[in-house]
């Protein structure tokens, strides 16, 4: 499809007065060549190849923003799960890898590289073991790492030995940088049905179908969609309300495509997906949760919330996939406390609990994201957190994730401040009585009926 001078007039608008970005141009790169038993040889490799394939992302991407006028917040690199390239290797701490990628991003000028990752969901190697044991010294030696779990998936069920591995793993990455705000767990994910073509950090790596190098771009517009809804009248009816999100989500999503293109013919990688998520920042009117209260919710949390929130990430995902031939990744609506600032209100007033969060996470684009939790809680707690959320995600066949940050020394009304696009996060409540014997129980959960498609 043509864009047309007009388009670009109404993008012009949309950047100037509603915070249209595009959130990253992410560049993912294939690491299974650097594969090697010793592990000072393994990252050099690893340094060398990020350094020589990303060499110009950085450069390119702010000369497409001089170009064509559209903002691109974030330049990132995913790279194959480190996991992955790790088998030879006798070393059982895997964090020289994690100090090389992040001297590699420096390097070249990224914000974040993702990829610090293992997949698990129907087993764990000696690797996987090594990779997820080394995840809190990793994170807690970087800046601009970031790092990925998956424990489930519809097909193969929910890995509860991992499970519980990663809970303990939050714990200690949030431990290692208590001087920091606990920075360490907002850098850690954990996933059901994690995708191969994610753009967005922290969940971001290069998966095992993917090309050589490939460009996948993030677009984003809450501000917009809210000015959208914002001029509706109140008597409008939901299929209205539904019809100018998917108009204004076209619109959205041809900025991205034709900066997609571009970065991919400047940089000589194919083309990748276009994530289309509507993610939120804490800039007042960047919000996904006042998108929700311009629907008429009187307030994020209450009562027609997760109904409001399903309507918007059905109308992002039918208004995106018109306007490109290769919408992937996550694509929807990121509901991220610490990221929103009508969600950090929300939360304050009590109007959002971590139990409304998680049910709106079964019709939202990820899952608990960004969540700061009293620094006391145990560990048994973290992995129901983590095994209610992936459930959702298997039972549903959709990708779930839980990225939830233990405030060390902290309780319920202080808060996190990570600064940036991260922003600030009020230590929310979490229900105390999960026990101790299920998340000791191990095994794993078989996937459900609805994996049997073949």
């Amino acid at each position: 499809m043509q864009i047309t001078p007009q388009e670009v007039k109404e993008t012009l608008a949309m950047i100037g007065q509603q915070h249209l970005d595009i959130r990253t141009i992410t560049l993912g790169i294939n690491l299974r060549g650097c594969v090697d038993e010793g592990i000072d040889r393994l990252a050099a490799k690893v340094y060398e190849r990020m350094t020589t394939t990303a060499q110009s992302l950085v450069s390119m991407a702010e000369q497409l923003e001089r170009e064509f006028g559209i903002p691109i917040v974030n330049k990132r690199i995913s790279v194959t799960p480190i996991a992955e390239i790790c088998a030879v290797t006798p070393a059982t701490d895997l964090s020289p890898i994690a100090i090389a990628m992040d001297r590699a991003a420096k390097e070249v000028g990224v914000d974040f590289v993702g990829g610090f990752s293992a997949l698990v969901q129907k087993g764990t190697s000696e690797s996987d073991r090594k990779l997820m044991a080394s995840i809190p010294d990793a994170l807690a030696a970087t800046e601009r790492v970031c790092s990925s779990v998956n424990v489930g998936s519809t097909r193969a069920g929910i890995n509860m030995d991992a499970a519980l591995t990663m809970a303990g793993v939050i714990k200690k990455a949030a431990e290692l940088t208590a001087d920091k705000d606990c920075i360490g767990a907002s850098k850690l994910v954990v996933f059901c049905n994690a995708v191969e073509d994610n753009p967005f950090m922290a969940g971001a790596f290069h998966g095992s179908g993917e090309g050589d190098a490939v460009v996948n771009v993030g677009v984003s517009g809450p501000g917009v969609v809210r000015a959208v809804l914002k001029d509706m009248p109140q008597d409008a009816d939901l299929t209205a309300v539904a019809e100018a999100i998917k108009a204004t989500v076209f619109k959205i999503t041809r900025a991205g495509e034709l900066m997609s293109r571009e970065a991919a013919r400047r940089l000589g990688v194919q083309k990748g997906i276009l994530d289309l998520s509507l993610a939120p920042t804490p800039a007042e009117g960047d919000s996904v949760a006042e998108i929700i209260e311009a629907m008429g919710v009187g307030q994020c949390g209450g009562p027609g919330t997760t109904a409001a929130l399903a309507l918007l990430n059905d109308a992002v995902k039918k208004g995106g996939v018109m306007a490109s031939s290769s919408v992937g990744g996550l694509s929807g609506a990121f509901i991220p406390v610490s990221e929103d600032a009508g969600m950090i209100r929300a939360a304050q007033e009590g109007a959002l609990s971590i139990e409304k969060l998680e049910a709106m996470t079964s019709v939202c684009s990820v899952g608990l994201d960004m969540i700061a939790i009293p620094g006391d809680t145990s560990v048994e707690t973290i992995f129901g957190i983590i095994a209610d959320e992936c459930a959702i995600g298997m039972i549903n066949n959709k990708t779930t994730a839980v990225r939830v940050i233990p405030a060390i020394g902290k309780t319920v009304g202080d808060s996190l401040d990570f600064g940036g696009l991260l922003g600030f996060a009020p230590v929310m409540p979490v229900n105390g009585y999960a026990g101790m014997v299920f998340a000791h129980r191990g095994g794993r959960m078989p996937a459900p009926i609805n994996s049997l498609k073949n």
